[in-house]
């Protein structure tokens, strides 16, 4: 067990900055958990340092002189994730040119710390098992068993088990990574810590450019301390360099330090109901204006039977207006006259009530097209830049390689 001192020790010697009992508890597991050859999953939210616990196991351990390797491993394309953890040997694959070694192969006697663990691929966690539980891995396009000695220290800011149940992540490995956790807390969950923190921020940039620190009054600080900094201590590192070079001055009162906040930080987009796993039943813009034409033409077609009525039954006229808020049916005549000519691209002449006159109806059915509706902005756009394509995808906010493909789809003469 370490003592208070032999804890900040550690502290001071990995710039970790905090007394927060999480903190502490999560340093104390790490310590522990470093002169063995456990292997180690660190989980925690994007942006609370995850790697520096990393590190201090290393660096705590008997292997703390030979190599220490950090890997994101959402960083590295699915397809040579294999190539770059195991090796692979000289045309194994297209780009293969000659043989190559891993990190496990470089790394021998080290440890490797595989940073979002959950998103490796399933065919590369399989891999990973075996090297874990045999120490053993083949390369790329070999045969050849080889051995290696390094321990794994796997970090994550997801669920995992989540990740078992949806089939995206092996249950074995990570019964096999867990075998020490350890939970880095949230910025949010150790609020005394904030403060502290950010005044180490500030005070290392007003060192980096050469001016003094700023300071936060009593409000300022308030809001500091309430914030949820969901990028937890990246964000808030970020915050006080932000600050530092534009802070119009070295006291920051809170309405200042709004400014610097991201605007509605929690403000989320609606989704359209029925939406699965975050993703909406209008899987494209296309579909969505598929929609709003729908919608619009059943407006549309309401309206042209309203006045379709009124001229059938020139009494209806009366509920019509008593419907729209006009108080004299006279002055619905011109009204339905406008509508009418809009709807139907052919005026609907209503005689005045008192004539009972009853004039040609001429009623046009409106195609509503979006295709047709395309074709013709495209027409226009065409001929309004004298066939220039350039020009014309750019009026129409698309890719002139869009523009061809649609002009060929359409048929249209340039």
């Amino acid at each position: 067990m370490l003592n208070d001192q032999e804890l900040q020790s550690i502290k001071n010697r990995f710039g970790i900055i905090g007394n927060d009992s999480a903190l502490n508890y999560a340093l104390l597991v790490a310590a522990q958990v470093a002169p063995t050859d456990l292997t180690v999953l660190i989980q925690g939210e994007s942006g609370v340092g995850k790697e520096i616990f990393s590190q201090i196991i290393h660096y705590q351990s008997n292997r703390k002189h030979n190599s220490f390797i950090a890997i994101n491993c959402g960083a590295i394309p699915e397809g040579t994730i294999d190539s770059e953890l195991f090796g692979h040997e000289k045309g194994s694959f297209t780009s293969a040119s000659e043989s190559r070694k891993g990190y496990f192969e470089t790394v021998n006697g080290g440890t490797i710390f595989l940073d979002e663990i959950g998103e490796m691929p399933i065919g590369t966690q399989a891999r990973l098992l075996r090297v874990l539980e045999t120490g053993e891995y083949i390369r790329v396009g070999s045969s050849k068993v080889q051995k290696t000695n390094v321990r794994v220290i796997a970090a994550t800011n997801k669920d995992l088990l989540e990740l078992v149940n949806h089939g995206k992540f092996r249950e074995d490995l990570y019964y096999r990574l867990s075998t020490v956790p350890i939970r880095v807390a949230a910025l949010r969950e150790r609020r005394d810590d904030i403060p502290v923190l950010f005044r180490k921020f500030c005070v290392d940039f007003g060192d980096k450019y050469k001016t003094a620190p700023i300071q936060l009054n009593d409000e300022a600080r308030q809001i500091l301390m309430n914030y949820n900094w969901p990028g937890n201590i990246r964000e808030l590192k970020n915050m006080a360099e932000q600050i530092s070079v534009l802070a119009p001055h070295k006291l920051v009162t809170a309405e200042e330090f709004k400014y610097f906040l991201p605007a509605n930080p929690q403000e989320r987009l609606p989704a359209l109901s029925g939406s699965v796993s975050g993703q909406n039943d209008f899987a494209s813009e296309r579909d969505i204006l598929y929609k709003l034409f729908f919608d619009m033409k059943k407006d549309v077609n309401e309206l042209k039977k309203m006045f379709y009525d009124m001229i059938q039954n020139p009494g209806t006229a009366q509920m019509y207006a008593e419907q729209l808020n006009i108080n004299d049916q006279n002055n619905l005549m011109p009204f339905a006259n406008e509508i009418g000519a809009r709807v139907s691209n052919k005026p609907i002449i209503l005689s005045q009530p008192e004539s009972h006159h009853m004039e040609t109806v001429h009623q046009v059915e409106e195609v509503l097209n979006l295709a047709d509706k395309e074709k013709e902005f495209i027409v226009k756009a065409l001929k309004k830049h004298r066939g220039r394509r350039r020009d014309a995808a750019l009026e129409l906010g698309i890719s002139e390689r869009t523009l061809y493909r649609k002009i060929k789809e359409y048929d249209i003469e340039e």
